[in-house]
């Protein structure tokens, strides 16, 4: 039975849904789950990939028609279900992790097109729309150029522009779906500000979010969702991290430093005044076998950039880099794959993964040498190869032959990392790891990390959350304007300390 962590509501809930079950093939996605929000509250929805989150914000918004006796009450009016027009017309607006804006189009054209459309006479008035446009960044406290196309602006603006939208669209109750995944810990404050601003004007805002830290800083109730079944509503206040993670998981974590002695292990790589002018200067550094190197740094340090650069993807203009004992000079990548170089991108949809291909092609994409047989691919290798990695990364999957977006976004990292592994690497470098993946996938990647460190494999981990690379790695760099400025051990120098240094 859920807890019931709320002693009652302040004032009259804006949203209440009761009694609500899906099911899709079989499965229920949803088991009788309630949900509340009041007027003006920042509300957190949590749960691990797969919980329920998506398809109750879909019952909400109309996209999915719940099970008979469901009963869904919203700002004075009941219903048994709505439609997407209802729920649009009512003020419930849906902010998905990809925008759905239009990146050639202006600011303006993405704000207000909504209220064009459908009006006599068909032409559009530019002038109404810059109006309207103006008014609704005005109320979120902002200012920008609406005559400007949207590709000129940064991701965390973006997300202002797609805010406005749903203003214009005469929002009550805004979802925000991973709205921080992509952004860096000053546009993520540039971003919670704004949130501020909107539940100040009486807007509720439904948070979905990984990045714990940010759910108990801007919500004040979190409603945790497990396999479809509510766990509980609770206040945030008194609530952490950790606490939340065990509710989403049912399972506790271990989160203490790395206290590995790796003195007498050799160097995997030791780069010398790597620079390559715009990106980084002057970088040195070293990764010995076994070991877990943490890069962190906010957007712009220039941490990809370098790892682009140690897997043959640029080129650097000075300096030099020995792996495993031997001077490299990498003309592309496919000489840092040879040479034994594993990267896997911190976009997994567009450079890690090739989306509509079977889950078997992607993990063997990269390894294709091995499943050769008279220059053919062998089906028989193909298999055993897939199988191998499925079983030792403990993939979950239907067939090989699904195709990669049936997978959940962990379970997607997890063959892509197999894809790099099949190649046996000598040094993986990965490059935020975790983005767009859940709290308790997380957990798994990181285990799989580290006994991938522990089998003698030199780890690259690159993130811009500082308490990943703390508790994951044996050494912290910090990266600033292409440099490095501080190197950390955890344990011996506190998490808030690198914090500091970073974010300061």
């Amino acid at each position: 039975m859920a807890d019931q962590a709320l002693d009652g509501a302040a004032s009259r809930p804006l949203l209440s849904l009761r009694n609500v079950n899906m099911t899709f093939g079989g499965v229920k996605a949803l088991k009788n789950v309630s949900f509340e929000v009041l007027p003006g509250e920042v509300h957190c929805l949590a749960g691990e990939n797969g919980s329920g989150k998506s398809t109750l914000i879909k019952v909400i918004t109309g996209v999915y028609r719940p099970e008979a006796g469901a009963v869904i009450d919203y700002d004075g009016q009941s219903y048994s279900h709505m439609s997407p027009v209802t729920a649009q017309a009512s003020g419930i607006q849906v902010i998905w992790q990809d925008l759905a804006l239009f990146p050639e189009m202006t600011v303006a054209e993405n704000i207000a097109f909504q209220t064009v459309i459908g009006r006599w006479p068909r032409l559009v008035n530019y002038a109404e729309m810059r109006r309207v446009a103006i008014n609704a960044l005005q109320r979120l406290g902002v200012t920008f150029d609406v005559d400007l196309a949207l590709h000129h602006f940064p991701i965390a603006q973006r997300q202002i522009v797609a805010i406005a939208r749903a203003l214009v669209g005469e929002a009550k109750l805004v979802f925000m779906d991973e709205p921080t995944a992509s952004l860096t810990q000053s546009e993520t404050d540039y971003l919670l500000d704004i949130v501020r601003n909107l539940s100040a004007s009486g807007v509720a805002v439904v948070f979905v979010s990984h990045r714990l830290a940010e759910v108990l800083e801007i919500s004040s109730r979190v409603t945790v969702l497990r396999d479809g079944a509510l766990v509980g509503v609770y206040p945030t206040q008194g609530l952490t991290q950790s606490r939340i993670t065990e509710l989403m998981t049912g399972k506790t974590f271990d989160y203490s430093v790395l206290h590995r002695d790796l003195n007498r292990s050799p160097v995997m790589l030791e780069v010398k005044g790597l620079s390559r002018p715009g990106e980084f200067d002057d970088v040195s550094l070293t990764v010995r076998r076994g070991e877990t190197l943490g890069i962190t740094g906010l957007l712009g340090a220039g941490r990809t950039e370098l790892a682009l650069t140690l897997f043959g993807m640029r080129k650097p203009k000075s300096g030099s880099v020995v792996l495993d004992g031997k001077p490299v000079r990498f003309g592309s990548n496919r000489d840092a794959i040879a040479a034994g170089v594993a990267y896997l991108s911190e976009d997994r949809l567009s450079l890690g993964l090739i989306q509509p291909q079977a889950i078997a092609d992607n993990m063997v994409i990269a390894s294709l040498d091995k499943i050769l047989s008279g220059g053919f691919i062998s089906s028989d290798r193909k298999r055993s190869l897939v199988n191998r990695w499925i079983r030792d990364l403990g993939v979950r999957i239907g067939k090989q032959d699904d195709a990669i977006s049936t997978l959940s976004g962990g379970n997607q990292q997890r063959v892509a990392i197999a894809k790099w592994l099949a190649t046996d690497p000598k040094l993986l470098i990965l490059d935020a790891p975790t983005v767009g993946v859940d709290v308790g996938a997380r957990a798994g990647i990181f285990d799989i990390v580290s006994k991938l460190a522990d089998s003698g494999l030199a780890i690259i981990l690159i993130s811009d959350e500082v308490p990943e690379v703390y508790f994951n790695a044996d050494r912290v760099l910090h990266m600033a304007q292409g440099r490095i400025v501080g190197e950390f051990t955890p344990g011996a120098t506190t998490l808030q300390a690198i914090e500091e240094a970073v974010y300061a």
